[in-house]
Protein backbone atom coordinates (compact mmCIF):
# COMPACT_ATOMS: atom_id res chain seq x y z
CA UNK A 1 0.00 0.00 0.00
CA UNK A 2 1.58 3.22 -1.20
CA UNK A 3 0.95 6.80 -0.08
CA UNK A 4 -1.37 7.40 -3.03
CA UNK A 5 -4.87 6.23 -2.11
CA UNK A 6 -6.97 5.11 -5.06
CA UNK A 7 -10.67 4.45 -5.41
CA UNK A 8 -13.36 4.27 -8.07
CA UNK A 9 -12.62 1.02 -9.85
CA UNK A 10 -15.35 -1.44 -10.59
CA UNK A 11 -17.24 -3.33 -13.26
CA UNK A 12 -19.13 -1.67 -16.08
CA UNK A 13 -20.70 -2.57 -19.40
CA UNK A 14 -19.01 -1.47 -22.61
CA UNK A 15 -19.89 2.13 -23.34
CA UNK A 16 -20.21 3.00 -19.69
CA UNK A 17 -18.16 5.33 -17.53
CA UNK A 18 -16.09 5.26 -14.37
CA UNK A 19 -14.14 7.89 -12.48
CA UNK A 20 -10.98 6.91 -10.66
CA UNK A 21 -9.70 9.01 -7.77
CA UNK A 22 -6.24 9.23 -6.23
CA UNK A 23 -5.68 11.19 -3.03
CA UNK A 24 -2.09 12.33 -2.60
CA UNK A 25 -0.20 13.78 0.37
CA UNK A 26 0.04 17.56 0.01
CA UNK A 27 3.83 17.43 -0.30
CA UNK A 28 3.49 15.21 -3.36
CA UNK A 29 0.41 16.79 -4.88
CA UNK A 30 1.84 20.31 -4.90
CA UNK A 31 5.00 19.45 -6.82
CA UNK A 32 4.61 16.18 -8.65
CA UNK A 33 3.91 15.13 -12.16
CA UNK A 34 1.01 12.72 -11.72
CA UNK A 35 -0.76 10.21 -13.86
CA UNK A 36 -2.22 6.78 -14.39
CA UNK A 37 -0.77 3.54 -15.66
CA UNK A 38 -2.63 0.31 -16.27
CA UNK A 39 -1.78 -3.34 -16.60
CA UNK A 40 -4.08 -5.68 -18.45
CA UNK A 41 -3.90 -9.46 -18.14
CA UNK A 42 -0.95 -10.88 -20.06
CA UNK A 43 0.30 -7.41 -20.95
CA UNK A 44 2.99 -5.09 -19.67
CA UNK A 45 2.08 -2.04 -17.65
CA UNK A 46 1.47 0.96 -19.89
CA UNK A 47 0.97 4.67 -19.44
CA UNK A 48 -2.57 5.98 -19.77
CA UNK A 49 -2.68 9.67 -18.87
CA UNK A 50 -0.46 12.21 -17.16
CA UNK A 51 -0.69 15.79 -15.93
CA UNK A 52 2.17 18.08 -15.01
CA UNK A 53 2.20 20.74 -12.26
CA UNK A 54 1.21 23.39 -14.82
CA UNK A 55 -1.80 21.41 -15.99
CA UNK A 56 -0.47 20.12 -19.30
CA UNK A 57 -1.82 16.68 -20.12
CA UNK A 58 -0.63 13.64 -22.05
CA UNK A 59 -2.74 10.68 -23.14
CA UNK A 60 -2.07 7.31 -24.65
CA UNK A 61 -3.46 7.07 -28.17
CA UNK A 62 -5.75 4.25 -27.10
CA UNK A 63 -7.66 6.46 -24.65
CA UNK A 64 -7.43 9.88 -26.26
CA UNK A 65 -10.88 11.39 -26.65
CA UNK A 66 -12.41 9.02 -24.10
CA UNK A 67 -10.42 9.58 -20.90
CA UNK A 68 -9.77 12.87 -19.11
CA UNK A 69 -7.20 13.43 -16.39
CA UNK A 70 -7.76 16.28 -13.96
CA UNK A 71 -6.90 17.52 -10.48
CA UNK A 72 -8.93 19.04 -7.66
CA UNK A 73 -6.51 21.24 -5.75
CA UNK A 74 -8.90 21.73 -2.84
CA UNK A 75 -8.89 17.98 -2.20
CA UNK A 76 -5.34 17.05 -3.26
CA UNK A 77 -7.00 14.55 -5.56
CA UNK A 78 -6.16 13.29 -9.03
CA UNK A 79 -8.98 11.98 -11.21
CA UNK A 80 -9.29 9.87 -14.31
CA UNK A 81 -12.69 10.22 -15.94
CA UNK A 82 -13.17 7.23 -18.24
CA UNK A 83 -15.98 7.43 -20.77
CA UNK A 84 -17.05 5.08 -23.55
CA UNK A 85 -15.22 2.22 -21.88
CA UNK A 86 -14.23 -0.76 -23.98
CA UNK A 87 -13.39 -4.34 -23.01
CA UNK A 88 -9.76 -3.65 -23.88
CA UNK A 89 -9.69 -1.05 -21.10
CA UNK A 90 -9.97 -3.87 -18.58
CA UNK A 91 -6.89 -3.64 -16.37
CA UNK A 92 -5.57 -2.75 -12.98
CA UNK A 93 -5.12 1.02 -12.92
CA UNK A 94 -2.30 2.54 -10.89
CA UNK A 95 -1.96 6.13 -9.76
CA UNK A 96 1.59 7.43 -10.12
CA UNK A 97 3.61 10.47 -9.07
CA UNK A 98 7.14 11.72 -9.58
CA UNK A 99 8.78 15.10 -8.90
CA UNK A 100 10.44 15.19 -12.32
CA UNK A 101 7.98 13.47 -14.63
CA UNK A 102 7.77 10.15 -16.39
CA UNK A 103 6.69 10.79 -19.97
CA UNK A 104 9.05 12.28 -22.53
CA UNK A 105 8.84 12.47 -26.30
CA UNK A 106 5.69 10.36 -26.34
CA UNK A 107 7.30 7.53 -24.40
CA UNK A 108 6.30 6.47 -20.89
CA UNK A 109 9.02 5.66 -18.38
CA UNK A 110 7.52 3.49 -15.70
CA UNK A 111 10.90 3.25 -13.99
CA UNK A 112 10.91 6.99 -13.33
CA UNK A 113 7.85 6.76 -11.08
CA UNK A 114 8.84 6.90 -7.43
CA UNK A 115 5.38 6.87 -5.83
CA UNK A 116 2.58 4.45 -6.66
CA UNK A 117 -0.96 3.75 -5.64
CA UNK A 118 -2.06 0.24 -4.75
CA UNK A 119 -3.98 -0.28 -7.98
CA UNK A 120 -7.70 -0.48 -8.60
CA UNK A 121 -9.41 -2.99 -10.86
CA UNK A 122 -11.46 -1.83 -13.83
CA UNK A 123 -13.45 -4.49 -15.65
CA UNK A 124 -15.41 -3.72 -18.81
CA UNK A 125 -17.72 -6.39 -20.19
CA UNK A 126 -19.19 -6.68 -23.67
Amino acid sequence: QGPLVESGGGSVQAGGSLRLSCVAPESIYDTAYMGWFRQAPRKAREGVAAIDPDGSTTYADSVKGRFTISKDNAKNTLYLQMNDLKPEDTAIYYCAADPNGFTYGGKWYEGYVDTWGQGTQVTVSS
